[in-house]
């Protein structure tokens, strides 16, 4: 394939994912990862893309990028599907568990939809859906709030809200994985609003898939110290899994 042929690829495929790693690219275009980072070096140098640590952005999208839910729902189904199906057998009967906002988030809410009987505190629309249209027999309370691109709701009235109950559980989806920044969001208020709800619980789940790692947002939520377990997919590199490990107690990976 000649360059201009892989530079189109790449820029079609970041225009549609928003973040890309160099491996995923080196992969779908049959190259090394050593020509793809040259391909990411001249598009960089003309303008038309961003590098971050292991990938590369549309030019602009750097920590305050918030892409849509929309987007994003349509992105890593496959290892979203298989985290949620993991993350589930953490829940039983009678818990008290938080879900935040977040494609990730809603696909695990609609796996628990047909589980154990649960209280939900959610700060997701989408989240309280899907226990809506369902037979659950779960109780489902929805913060007020902002709304934000990835149809969160942030903000003081749903920061207040989180910080009056405790929680048994809490399932924290997240914008990026990053050695310094820990667990990041590109919205202060979510960060803020995230917070309130790792505060608020007694055992902290990190639900994020591979293509997470190496992403900065510009808000940390916490790190990787503070979460008690980790549930992501088999893409995650070697390297961050051992990084990872070292972290967090329990890195549980979803197949």
């Amino acid at each position: 394939m000649l360059a201009a042929a892989r530079q189109s690829a790449i820029l079609d495929a970041v225009q549609k994912e928003g973040v890309v790693k160099v491996a995923d690219l080196a992969y779908r275009l049959g190259v090394s990862a050593v020509t793809v980072r040259r391909d990411i070096d001249a598009m960089s140098d003309s303008g038309l893309l961003t590098r971050v640590h292991g990938g590369v952005m549309i030019q602009g999208e750097v920590g305050t990028h918030e892409p849509g839910f929309a987007l994003k729902s349509t992105q890593r189904i496959e290892e979203k599907t298989a985290i949620a199906r993991e993350a589930v057998t953490l829940v039983s009967e009678g818990m008290a568990v938080g879900i935040t906002a977040g494609s990730t988030t809603w696909m695990l809410a609609q796996a628990l939809s047909g589980g154990p009987n649960i209280t939900v505190l959610t700060n997701s629309v989408r989240v309280m859906e899907a226990f809506d249209t369902s037979s659950s027999g779960s109780t489902v309370l929805l913060t007020g709030g902002e709304r934000t691109p990835s149809d969160a709701l942030v903000g003081p009235l749903a920061t207040s809200s989180i910080r009056r109950l405790h929680l048994d559980l809490l399932f924290l989806g997240v914008h990026g994985m990053d050695e310094r920044a820990g667990f990041t969001t590109p919205n202060l208020l979510e960060a803020e609003t995230n917070q309130a709800f790792a505060a608020s619980s007694r055992r902290l789940v990190v639900v994020a898939d591979h293509s997470k790692w190496g992403v900065q947002g510009i808000g940390s939520i916490c790190g990787f110290d503070e979460a008690d377990c980790l549930v992501t997919d088999r893409g995650l590199p070697a390297h961050a899994l051992g990084y990872l490990r070292e972290r967090i107690p329990s890195v549980r990976i979803a197949s």
